[in-house]
């Protein structure tokens, strides 16, 4: 028998419910998977690098091969915690290449409270895509270094020369193009590098120079959430609210290299490599002198390759290292030692411009470099000539009972010429030039002689 119709009505409804069940379950499952971040945006974490200090190879190192290293995959965003007055204009573009290649956006803070990004770090601080300040802070005087602004800090009238003149209209309109890359005042931008002007954190934020106060890092990932950037040259909406923070300290690479890029150290590893050579070529086969001496001398080159230094102060330097060196060799008796003096002195002034910021090099270091290369000429001077003394004392030993004759004459005091040699000598009576003489006794380094 066959099954009433309403049975097959009703089976057939049955199918079609839990048809649509199905579906729905799938619609809600599909949405919230959407709704669900992925597992790899979940483990993003913002990076947090400092950059303290002058501007220079050390934190540019350290700033490239960080943005190198990180992986959009796991950052969300670069932090970058600055405190600098400055530095030098190679380091800084180095710095800004890698900002602007990088695929992760990056934020530049000026912090923490009573931080300063001065010249070079303004730049930088326009390069990233988002610029912050912590309360207490300021930023600007953007002129370029070693020209310096007029002392009333307005603007000055046209710089005095050609080249004075290119080196400020190529740093304001690098600056403005940075401005203008990221939607930033660009004519302040342009004042700071023209007339050095400088601004606290709060007139940055009215004249739009910055994106954010913010106390902290953690606070500024709140701030900064959701806003739109330009990554690589496309638009991207940052999604920082809640992120883990995590600080990348420089490394034993940076440490070493800030360390050796010092003036000072630079300084007195070049002149730890021009003596060990010294003592080396007086006394060959010491090893241990030129061996050192070496090894520092290049690693102060390698140094002095980042550092702005004065060339012609370099040379003095040298020149003055190696005179020394020679009065040693030679023994002048201080006419050549005292002539290294001064150039050494007038070199090691000269060598680093103090104008530039962090790179300057310390007074002190040059008192003591000028007081220990004066005492070590001394030293060697002296033993110069205490061994002279001795060998002199040992020929006049030789030449007693031995004939001469007279060259010149003077009173009781003359020189006579003893077996090719010239002596100075006194007699008991004068004696005229040419007269046959005989050593019969020294007195220091005079030797007592009679007629023949």
């Amino acid at each position: 028998m066959h099954p009433p119709p309403t049975h097959r009505a009703h089976g057939s409804w049955r199918c079609g419910a839990a048809t649509m069940l199905v579906a729905a379950a799938a619609m809600v499952a599909a949405t919230m998977v959407a709704l669900v971040p992925p597992a790899a945006a979940a483990a993003k974490q913002a990076l947090v690098l400092d950059i303290d200090g002058a501007i220079g190879p050390a934190n540019a190192d350290y700033l490239v091969r960080e943005l190198r290293a990180a992986k959009p995959s796991e950052v969300g965003i670069i932090v970058l915690r600055m405190n600098t007055p400055g530095g030098l204009d190679t380091s800084m573009r180095t710095m800004i290449r890698a900002i602007l290649a990088s695929p992760i956006p990056v934020a530049a803070y000026v912090g923490p409270q009573g931080a300063r990004a001065a010249s070079a770090g303004t730049y930088i601080t326009y390069a990233c895509a988002i610029a912050a300040m912590a309360p207490g802070t300021n930023i600007g005087a953007a002129t370029p270094i070693q020209l310096g602004a007029s002392p009333s800090g307005q603007k000055s009238a046209a710089p005095a020369d050609t080249e004075t003149r290119k080196v400020i209209n190529d740093a304001a309109a690098y600056i403005r193009s940075l401005a203008d890359l990221n939607g930033r005042n660009a004519d302040w931008a342009v004042e700071a590098v023209r007339t050095a002007a400088s601004i606290p954190a709060s007139e940055a934020l009215k004249l739009h120079v910055i994106d954010a106060i913010a106390d902290d890092v953690p606070d500024l990932l709140r701030k900064i959430d959701g806003r739109a950037v330009k990554v690589g040259g496309r638009a991207e909406i940052l999604a920082t609210a809640g992120l883990p923070i995590v600080t990348v300290a420089p490394d034993w690479r940076t440490e070493l290299l800030a360390i050796i890029t010092d003036p000072n150290v630079a300084f007195i590893l070049l002149l730890v490599g021009v003596y060990g050579l010294i003592f080396e070529f007086l006394a060959p086969g010491t090893i241990a002198p030129g061996v050192i001496g070496t090894i520092s001398l290049l690693v102060a080159l390698y140094a002095l390759n980042f550092l702005p230094i004065n060339y012609a102060g370099a040379g003095l330097v040298l020149l003055g290292a190696v005179l020394m060196g020679v009065e040693a060799h030679i023994g002048a008796f201080g006419a050549i030692g005292i002539g290294g003096i001064v150039a050494f002195v007038i070199g090691a002034i000269m060598m680093f411009p103090a104008s530039v910021p962090g790179f300057a090099l310390s007074p002190w270091t040059i008192a003591e470099a000028v007081v220990v290369t004066a005492g070590l000429f001394l030293f060697v001077v002296g033993v110069v000539f205490r061994s002279r003394r001795r060998v002199a004392i040992a020929a006049m030993r030789a030449l007693l009972g031995a004939e001469g004759e007279a060259v010149s004459w003077q009173g009781e005091r003359g020189r006579i010429r003893v077996k090719g040699a010239t002596w100075r000598a006194r007699a008991g009576a004068p004696l005229r030039p040419g007269t046959r003489v005989k050593v019969i006794d020294r007195d220091g380094l005079v030797l007592v002689v009679a007629p023949a």
